[in-house]
């Protein structure tokens, strides 16, 4: 699992997933590792180090026990 640091201005786990996943929609991942639930990034008070996991390319649709 590789890490990265964001900060308020990162916006949401949607934008992370993006830049770090290329997959916005598979945001909830990165809650998932980080024990979070909720993608906006706003409540941030100071930049943190979020775990991100390794891009998974068989998600097709982003979402858990979801079909295309």
């Amino acid at each position: 699992m590789a890490s990265v640091t964001v900060s308020a201005a990162d916006v949401s786990l949607y934008h992370v997933a993006a830049a770090q996943l290329g997959d916005a929609t598979q945001w909830w991942r990165i809650a998932q590792a980080n024990g979070m639930t909720d993608p906006d990034l706003a409540w941030l008070t100071a930049p943190v180090t979020l775990q991100i996991p390794m891009a998974n390319a068989t998600l097709t649709s982003g979402l858990p026990d979801a079909t295309s």
